[in-house]
């Protein structure tokens, strides 16, 4: 038996206990004849003593041991006399009678330690290593705990877990696919699915009214800190159900996980239309944490002389509370902020409340006091609160910049406290959204996504303003799941594939099979996705995702650890029907 103990389960209980404990060396140091080693494995880390007094063979050998170390000891239990608080096995240690080193090891690369001196590329290429760091254990077994809950709680709902093929058909619109040449089908090629939209839409037509499946999914797009190649979904689908039905089902999932995992009970969810989220945050995920809600200003501040104000299609401010003691070097790094070119405005406004309730601003030369205190009105400003406000030519855009000062401000003042969460859902997304470079429609989330019904009419007349019956949960400012209702009439469906411009030809060819399955007897039906690994890395406080996975790809989408992509024989190609042109 090469253990009887983990690292993590001894007590002041087992003192006196004969045990035998098998893993790695975490550190050694020698202190007088004594020689101490704290042995660590995935459930802690205990202290072991070697007496160069009682045992004089056995403690040299201690000495020589190097970090990483693999490692069998027996010995008993005994109380610490210097304890350490910082550990749950710091009241005891273990006496060495026997020690078998089961396997030597190299220096590693970096400390294996939360505070490692490896940096990113390092600890990826040995990632192998960096999970052995307790801080990325830990996140691990966060994302199990949570996959593990999720079952619980749709098991407990009705829902069949069933999986889905891997090797798919390509799909239009979204984003790039991942494709793979079939060897047995020279010429043709399957692709890794973005998502298994339409396959959980064919089982509700098979009659699995409720299905749900914690699934890879592959997207060829750039990536950023919350967006990998591959990625996981809890992917969910219901039959005969309108939206209230799925909203709670899911909202009641999310309760259920933060009760278990964080011990919050939060409230019920509010509900914001797209519109809404636009108009008051300039984004479809707003962080609710904090107040900070644009202000338009047009009819306060238009119309005297300021050019930059009176050319504008849109002016819009918010109110930082409390931050009027802002200096003119603060002011100068959040003017420069907004000019970045990730950001694009052309500058920045600001107005002061002070002690004795007048408002001074950057601008003064142009407004009257009269006019700064319709400001200060609008914007529900107080003493000792900073005005910021932006403004441009594209209402959008503008919205969009004014959206990233609030996020910079209320990480400033502090109010983006990663242990508070707001949760809430976004609805009534339009169903089309326009490009301008191809002069045409393309699907807000996809194209079986069912419009409101009272807006149906408007697919002829106004398809812009047509709304999607459709829905994101959104956490902190983070999209962490969405879906819709989705169509389940063959001739709504053909209309919806006519407003995005297939033809009849081209929607049979890419979606026959749907529209066929459709014909005998399509339930109504809608679900939705979470994003497993968006999820977890909330509850864990995290800004990235890559170290709530395992094994995570880098920023150009590599697998520093597995020198993935790479180069395959030719003799492979050849079986493929494929020849390769490297560009220059």
């Amino acid at each position: 038996m090469y253990r009887t103990k983990t690292c993590g389960e001894l007590r002041l209980e087992n003192v006196n206990e004969i045990v035998t404990l098998s893993a790695w060396v975490q550190r050694t140091r020698k202190m007088g004849g004594m020689t101490f080693v704290d042995l660590r494995d995935r459930y802690g880390v205990t202290q072991l003593v070697f007496n160069n007094e009682t045992d004089a063979e056995l403690c040299e050998r201690a000495n020589h041991l190097g970090r990483e170390f693999v490692l069998q000891v027996t010995g008993c239990v005994a109380e610490r006399s210097a304890k350490n608080a910082n550990l749950p096995t710091g009241d005891v240690e273990i006496i060495v009678s026997e020690m078998n080193i089961l396997n030597e090891a190299v220096t590693p690369p970096f400390t294996i330690e939360d505070e490692t001196d490896g940096g990113d590329d390092l600890r990826m290429k040995y990632r192998y290593l960096d999970l052995r760091r307790a801080c990325v254990r830990k996140n691990l077994e966060l994302r199990h705990k949570m996959a593990f809950e999720v079952r619980r709680y749709l098991d407990e709902q009705g829902f069949l877990e069933v999986e889905t093929p891997v090797l798919v058909n390509s799909t239009p619109e979204g984003a790039r696919d991942f494709v793979v040449p079939s060897r047995m089908n020279p010429g043709q090629f399957y692709a890794l699915p973005q998502s298994p939209q339409t396959l959980k839409q064919l089982l509700m037509v098979s009659g699995f009214d409720r299905y749900f499946q914690i699934v890879k999914c592959f997207r060829d797009e750039d990536l950023r800190a919350d967006r990998q190649p591959e990625f996981t979904q809890i992917d969910c689908e219901m039959s005969f159900v309108e939206q209230d039905d799925v909203l709670n089902i899911f909202e009641g999932m999310t309760k259920h996980l933060f009760r278990y995992i964080k011990n919050l009970e939060l409230p019920d969810f509010p509900r914001m239309t797209w519109h809404d989220a636009m108009k008051y945050y300039g984004s479809d995920k707003p962080d609710t944490r904090f107040d900070m809600r644009f202000v338009e200003l047009m009819d306060v501040l238009k119309g005297y002389g300021f050019a930059v104000f009176d050319s504008a299609a849109y002016i819009g401010g918010i109110c930082a509370k409390g931050a009027a003691s802002y200096t003119r070097k603060q002011l100068d790094a959040l003017t420069d902020f907004v000019k970045r070119p990730q950001i694009g405005a052309k500058g920045m406004v600001y107005a002061r409340v002070e002690a004795d309730g007048n408002v001074k601003s950057s601008v003064d030369k142009f407004y009257s006091q009269e006019v700064l205190q319709q400001l200060k009105l609008a914007m529900n400003a107080e003493e000792g609160d900073l005005i910021l406000i932006l403004s441009g030519d594209d209402v959008n855009k503008t919205r969009k910049q004014l959206c990233e000062l609030r996020l910079e401000m209320g990480s400033q003042l502090g109010l983006r406290d990663k242990n508070k969460f707001s949760c809430l859902w976004i609805v009534d997304f339009p169903l089309f959204e326009w490009s301008e470079e191809d002069q045409r429609f393309y699907a807000m989330h996809h194209p079986f996504t069912s419009p409101r019904l009272e807006d149906v009419p408007l697919l002829d007349s106004n398809p812009g303003a047509v709304r999607a019956n459709a829905y994101d949960m959104v956490i902190n400012g983070v999209e962490v799941g969405g879906g819709s209702i989705r169509i389940h009439d063959s001739r709504l469906q053909q209309k919806m594939f006519e407003c995005l411009g297939f033809t009849q030809e081209e929607a049979e060819r890419r979606f026959g099979f749907l529209m066929n399955a459709f014909k005998f007897g399509a339930p109504p039906h809608g679900g939705l996705a979470y994003g497993l690994d968006r999820f977890v890395s909330l509850f864990a406080g995290l800004d990235s995702i890559r170290d709530v996975i395992a094994f995570p790809k880098n920023n150009s989408g590599r697998d520093v650890m597995l020198d993935a992509p790479g180069i395959i024989d030719q003799s492979q190609l050849d079986e493929l029907g494929l020849k390769i042109e490297v560009k220059e």
